[in-house]
């Protein structure tokens, strides 16, 4: 009897460990399960629907392999023949006011200067005595006409005393119009100096007081609007580069400024043994100084690279810093991390992270970015 009590203990407590040992690493197991599968969950994921992506208006493109080519080039800055000019002195003379500096804006017609010189004297002198000669010959028509009235004198007479007056008038307009485009001051001693156009001063040799002959120069002028890009073009690329190819121009500052080709030289310098591209920008860029160098990317018209992969510019978002693009995958969206290269005319070039044939959000991606911004901070909270 006393033997079959202890079995039956014995058997109770093999039957409690036993039950420990299924129940217990059940539970670890459990767990460690869990952790193991939110570590496998990918990061970046996006989960939407098709009817979600319509309603979000985000477009989609699969990846293609062909990017433009590019060909880099050293440019200067230059104006063009119309938005530059030369201000010289019209006469010999003192200069007596300096109305105007380096770096000064000008207005066209605006006075820059006044010289003092013997020719505003003289144009003054031509005025003062055209102005008299007008005068004396309308009071010798006045007096003709009235004794032609009282039939005194002949006709003839009255017709010769109004052509002479006529020719004293235009006389008189030849001087006043002298005047005027000399810009002669009012006590007839100086003439204006005047800027042709209106733009900034990037020259200004003039000297308060100093004696300056007739086309000496005083002031070169240059409008900011009217720049443009000079690039030499090496003779084994000039034939590649043809009028309207599109150009991105880098400034010193990380700026990327687009352009276009607008000619190239038939023929190149026989010294550099280089062609001569000319480019418009598309827009004034502030700043930007004739003769300053910067570099230039050229794409040649229907030339591509098959072995390079590029997207468009709205398709790349930056994550903590990284750029991404969002990949579609069943359930949505992955934020795949590229290693971008150069940018040019709305397209990015892709130098890894990314595969021919995949799909990727290039319209309204923005979105998606924001979606997994908000998706980041629920999990924080």
């Amino acid at each position: 009897m006393r033997r079959r009590k202890l079995a039956i203990l014995v058997g109770i407590v093999i039957a409690i460990g036993a039950l420990t040992l299924m129940f217990w690493p059940t539970a670890e197991m459990d767990d460690h399960a869990q952790e193991e599968a939110e570590a496998e969950t990918p990061e970046g994921v996006v989960k939407l629907s098709d009817e979600q992506i319509g309603e979000a208006g985000i477009q989609l493109a699969a990846v293609r392999a062909g990017a433009a080519v590019e060909l880099v080039f050293p440019a200067t800055v230059a104006a063009s023949p119309t938005a530059s000019a030369r201000i010289d002195a019209r006469a010999s003379g003192v200069v007596r006011s300096v109305g105007k500096t380096l770096g000064d804006y000008v207005a066209r017609g605006e006075t820059v200067a006044r010289i003092e010189s013997a020719d505003a004297a003289a144009l003054a002198s031509q005025l003062s005595a055209a102005r008299a000669r007008v005068t004396e010959l309308s009071a010798a028509y006045d007096r003709e006409r009235r004794l032609f009235e009282a039939n005194v004198t002949a006709r003839q007479d009255l017709e010769a005393a109004q052509a002479n007056l006529s020719v004293a008038r235009s006389e008189l307009q030849r001087a006043q119009s002298a005047v005027a485009a000399a810009g002669v001051s009012g006590d007839g001693r100086s003439l204006a100096v005047t800027s042709p156009l209106a733009g900034r001063i990037t020259a200004a040799p003039i000297v308060l007081g100093a004696f300056v002959d007739a086309g000496e120069e005083l002031y070169r002028v240059v409008d900011p609007n009217g720049l443009q890009i000079e690039v030499a073009l090496p003779s084994a690329e000039s034939s590649r580069i043809q009028p309207g190819d599109e150009a991105v121009l880098l400034i010193g500052d990380g700026r990327e400024i687009g352009a276009r080709v607008r000619s190239v030289t038939p023929s190149l310098d026989p010294e550099s043994r280089s062609a001569t591209a000319v480019l418009s920008l598309s827009r004034g860029v502030p700043g930007l100084q004739p003769g300053a160098f910067l570099q230039a990317r050229i794409r040649p018209s229907g030339e591509i690279d098959r072995d390079r992969i590029a997207v468009p510019e709205d398709a790349i978002q930056v994550v903590e810093g990284r750029d991404v693009v969002f990949v579609r995958t069943k359930t949505g969206f992955q934020a795949r991390e590229v290693e971008v290269g150069t940018r040019s005319a709305g397209q990015v070039t892709i130098l890894s992270g990314l595969e021919e044939g995949w799909r990727i959000a290039v319209g309204n991606a923005f979105l998606l970015k924001a979606e997994l911004g908000k998706e980041g901070a629920e999990h924080g909270h």
